[in-house]
């Protein structure tokens, strides 16, 4: 007889337990006939550690699974991991890094297979953890929001959404030009919920612009007087007497010597400093709805920032060559030099008398929660869903008492959010994640003259398969055209499928495309969680689980993909 040991060791026997647990099938859903239910864990991060929410949640899901096994029920725990795009390419690249190796040193495609392969080797630690807490997950089904089949009901949605117009003639999902939150460090646009504050002690420099009759100046002040390279406007308020008599007029920007015209708008406070405020609408939030109020378009917003945060010449190429590539703190540092040797810089005169070229103050800074930059917002083409229509719904249902919400004190929180929804941008710059399925062609000739947007003089395709994109490019430009697809970047676009195609004078012999070299959100992808893990969009209304026990898992469900190293391959 064996000695039982004097000391309990829990690692060892739940271990040693959890592993013939699985390798057993016992929390597989095996009754056939019983009753189905289905309870799907919210994916974590494929490169996430679990920490308490996860082993609160988790847990309380896992006693609600087994309460379902007990009351003999067909109990499925779905699990699996989201690829996480921005957090998966930084660990990526991080390692690259540790063997002097960049992203760019490689294809996207080599670059993708990179990502695979840490993946395969390394992506399991928040899954096994899972396994440690004693979770009675379905392993045997275990998805990913990259398996092939996950990808389609991704694309499906993409394509469904952009070809859905509404009466007005727009779209659910559409490419615009509008401000988002830049990372320069990870060098994509990321969310509010990616973005968070910080207290840092900056200051507040006051400027005079001069009228444009030279009768006098108008004084603004603002915590970010490099932006002022980029002015597009003065804004007043117009209930404030003081500058009642200067709307309508121009004043002449320093250092640039741009024209721009005094406006009145209800941004403009009467009661803070001088009432009157600096519109930059292509880097800042309330600046660009300023100019949309005030008849700017998008396409003509001027933007003064790269990718890299570096100032870069603007449309009417007024920024002087000796500011073009500095960074926005020396770019700060340059402008406010240059304002005070020409007088256009008002100093601040503290409590003692003393002069400063600046008033100190706290301010709300905005960083990227991974990249740890402060975010700039930027003027970039991107691709949204419109939220507020696909909102509607919801908010009927709550309205209805369709959808109770508890406690009801909640109801509040959750129409103010849900009629407040602005467009939600679905567009990352980066390689890792689902690619969206868009080309891009030169228009037709008799296209050109229609195209009035000024967001994006191509034409566009949107296709979910290789067979469907191939029917809309010969239906636009002909069965007789031949066409090939580029890997280019967005910034030459349109010169470049001008150049790489033919066009006879009325139609095109051959064309060049290029596919959007952009990804979707993650979140674009785990929010069809629920639905893709269970097969949809596959009908599996016939399709019974592996177990027999009712229709739940389809062709998506019932197997893994035979291989999940492999990046999926690009159309065309």
């Amino acid at each position: 007889m064996t000695e039982l040991p004097k000391t309990f060791d829990p690692a060892e026997i739940e271990s040693r337990w959890y592993a013939h647990w699985e390798k057993e099938g016992q929390f597989r859903p095996d009754r056939p006939g019983a009753e189905p239910w289905t309870i799907v864990n919210p994916p974590p991060n494929v490169t996430g550690n679990l920490h308490i929410g996860h082993a609160l949640d988790n847990t309380l899901q896992d006693i609600l699974t087994r309460h379902a096994r007990l009351k003999g029920k067909d109990a499925l725990w779905v699990v699996g991991t989201d690829h996480a795009g921005i957090a998966t390419q930084m660990v990526v690249e991080r390692n690259m890094a540790l063997k002097q190796q960049k992203r760019t040193d490689f294809t996207r495609d080599e670059f993708v297979a990179k990502v695979w392969e840490w993946k395969e080797e390394s992506g399991g630690t928040i899954t096994q953890q899972l396994r440690r807490l004693g979770c009675s997950m379905d392993w045997k089904n275990e998805r990913f929001t990259m398996d092939p089949g996950f990808s389609k009901a991704v694309l499906k949605v993409f394509v469904e959404l952009y070809n859905t117009v509404k009466p007005d003639g727009t779209r659910l999902l559409y490419r615009d030009k509008r401000l988002v939150n830049w990372d320069p460090g990870l060098g994509t646009a990321i969310s509010d919920l990616e973005v968070e504050t910080r207290e840092i002690k900056g200051q507040f420099w006051h400027l005079r612009y001069p009228l444009e009759d030279g009768s006098g100046f108008i004084e603004v002040a603002t915590t970010r007087p490099e932006t002022m390279l980029a002015d597009m406007a003065v804004a007043v308020n117009e209930k404030d007497e003081r500058h009642a008599h200067l709307v309508g007029k121009k004043v002449r920007l320093p250092i640039t010597g741009r024209l721009i015209p005094i406006i009145t708008d209800d941004h403009a406070d009467p009661e803070l400093g001088s009432g009157a405020v600096k519109i930059t609408p292509g880097h800042d939030f309330n600046d660009f709805e300023v100019g949309k109020r005030a008849g700017m378009k998008a396409g003509e917003m001027l933007n003064m920032l790269d990718a890299k945060a570096n100032v870069t010449q603007v449309a009417d190429g007024l920024i002087p060559a000796e500011l073009i590539g500095l960074s926005t703190a020396e770019a700060r540092k340059a402008v406010v030099a240059r304002l005070k040797d020409e007088g256009f810089l008002v100093p601040h005169v503290d409590k003692e008398g003393v002069e400063h070229d600046s008033e100190p103050r706290t301010i709300q800074t905005p960083f990227g929660d991974r990249s740890g930059v402060v975010i700039e917002p930027w003027l970039t083409d991107q691709w949204y869903v419109d939220a507020a229509t696909l909102a509607q719904p919801a908010i009927e249902a709550v309205r209805s008492g369709a959808i109770k919400i508890v406690p009801k004190t909640w109801e509040k929180t959750f129409f103010n959010w849900m009629e407040g929804i602005q467009p939600w941008c679905v567009s990352r710059q980066l390689w890792w994640g689902h690619r969206i399925p868009a080309w891009f062609g030169p228009l037709k000739t008799d296209d050109r003259i229609m195209d009035g947007t000024g967001v994006f003089p191509t034409k566009c395709f949107v296709a979910e398969d290789e067979c469907e994109l191939k029917k809309q490019i010969e239906d636009y430009y002909g069965s007789d055209c031949k066409f090939q697809v580029a890997d280019q970047a967005w910034a030459p676009l349109f010169a470049y499928l001008e150049e790489h195609s033919v066009n006879s004078g009325k139609s095109y012999s051959s064309v060049t495309l290029i596919r959007d070299p952009d990804v979707l959100d993650t979140w674009f992808s785990s929010a069809l969680w629920p639905f893709a893990t269970l097969g949809w969009p596959d009908d599996v209304s016939s399709n019974p689980s592996p177990s027999g026990g009712g229709a739940r898992g389809g062709g998506c469900l019932a197997e893994k993909p035979a291989s999940r190293t492999a990046p999926p391959q690009p159309l065309l």
